[in-house]
């Protein structure tokens, strides 16, 4: 009436290691689904620290162009805004 139990699963270091395995791959601290998301992190941080790389290299560029003064005065008036005593200035913006 009862199935005969397999002879592989009879021998004890293969049951061993299948539970072994079965213990690393699913439930330790360090799993397969833990060691994936930290690799996507991983990336997304590394996709940030380019990023903010490319975002240094332009504002050292910005600033370097600021050590002239008629770059500073255009800077001035097309990114802040500022503006001489004897005009006014007009923001148009897209919706």
């Amino acid at each position: 009436m009862l199935k005969k139990i397999p002879n592989w699963l009879k021998n004890k270091y293969i049951l061993t290691s299948i539970i072994f395995g079965i213990y690393f791959l699913f439930l330790d601290d360090w799993d397969i689904f833990t060691l994936v998301r930290q690799k996507r992190k991983l990336a997304e941080i590394e996709q940030q620290d380019d990023q903010m790389h490319q975002q240094l290299k332009d504002t050292k560029k910005t600033l370097r162009k600021l050590h002239r003064l008629d770059e500073l005065e255009a800077y001035a008036r097309s990114e802040k805004f500022f503006k001489r005593d004897d005009e006014e200035i007009f923001v148009v913006t897209k919706e």
